[in-house]
């Protein structure tokens, strides 16, 4: 259009609230997912296990059923009801991260197409949020929200009671769930964004939770330590929700150092991350 007309007019229609605008990078990030059929596959068949659970749950108040194998309950659903189902869930977790985290951020560092989200009203920030948003919604969507499904279920039969009694294992769900949620999305996101290849984000990303557990054994043995836990990621969820839902649980540190040990490793994947998702990186020679 020529300028010298001025028939120019900005536009006046309807404006995308600032707090919702990262939201279409989670958007089309979640069509990238799911146009693997495969993956589709997995991801429901992370459910059969909630609905085992839940077909448990119902014949567990079953009179007939139990009447027939002369028992007063099949199983106690209790924190280690929900310690197993959480360790279970968060192995599926696991495999969802390291299927979809990496493909989530190395694609733009490799095509160089950060620079076209950041000339537009997106701050590094949102950027990170509405990636990280894809991975947090899978995962609660396969830990907390099917075991608050399955706590509900239960008070629904025991009845008040029991609910009142157990109220407190809804916090402590939500809070293991959340913390192993922020360490598998912090650190899938940073391996992608320093290693730009998505099948070599996924091989590390697998390596750093099983060799992880290989060198914390070692370095227990060699050095006549008991801290080399503190390099076993996957030990250190568990400790943290075995704590949190008061289950025995054999660890050489507390559930309080747990916490603080992951969320030194979620905040050194945040600086990682700030090091990476730029709009323009110097290359020196």
């Amino acid at each position: 259009m020529a300028v010298y007309k001025r028939s120019y007019r900005g536009y006046a229609g309807q404006l995308t609230p600032l707090w919702s605008r990262f939201l279409i990078i989670t958007r089309y990030a979640f069509k990238n997912v799911f146009q693997s059929k495969l993956l589709t596959a997995f991801f429901v068949i992370c459910f059969f296990y909630p609905l085992i659970c839940a077909v448990g749950i119902y014949a567990n108040h079953n009179a007939r059923l139990l009447a027939i194998f002369g028992v007063r309950a099949l199983f106690d659903v209790d924190g280690g009801f929900f310690f197993n189902f959480l360790r279970v869930q968060g192995s599926m977790a696991f495999i969802l991260t390291a299927v979809v985290g990496p493909g989530l951020v190395s694609p733009d560092l490799a095509n160089s197409a950060l620079p076209l989200y950041f000339c537009r009203p997106l701050s590094r920030a949102e950027y990170v949020a509405g990636k990280m948003l894809v991975l947090v919604s899978l995962l609660s969507l396969v830990s907390w929200v099917p075991a608050l499904l399955l706590f509900l279920i239960q008070s629904s039969l025991a009845g008040g009671s029991w609910m009142w009694a157990h109220r407190w294992m809804t916090g402590s769900i939500f809070l293991g769930s959340a913390i192993e949620i922020l360490v598998y999305s912090m650190l899938a996101l940073a391996l992608s964004a320093w290693i730009k290849r998505k099948l070599a984000a996924g091989a590390a990303l697998l390596a750093v939770f099983f060799f992880g557990a290989g060198f914390a054994e070692a370095a227990n043995n060699v050095l006549g330590t008991n801290k080399g836990i503190l390099l076993n990621l996957g030990r250190l969820i568990a400790t943290v929700e075995a704590h949190l839902l008061r289950q025995p649980w054999r660890s050489s540190i507390s559930g309080e150092s747990a916490w603080m040990a992951l969320l030194a490793v979620s905040g050194f994947c945040l600086w990682l991350l700030a090091r990476k998702v730029r709009a323009y990186e110097v290359v020196r020679g």
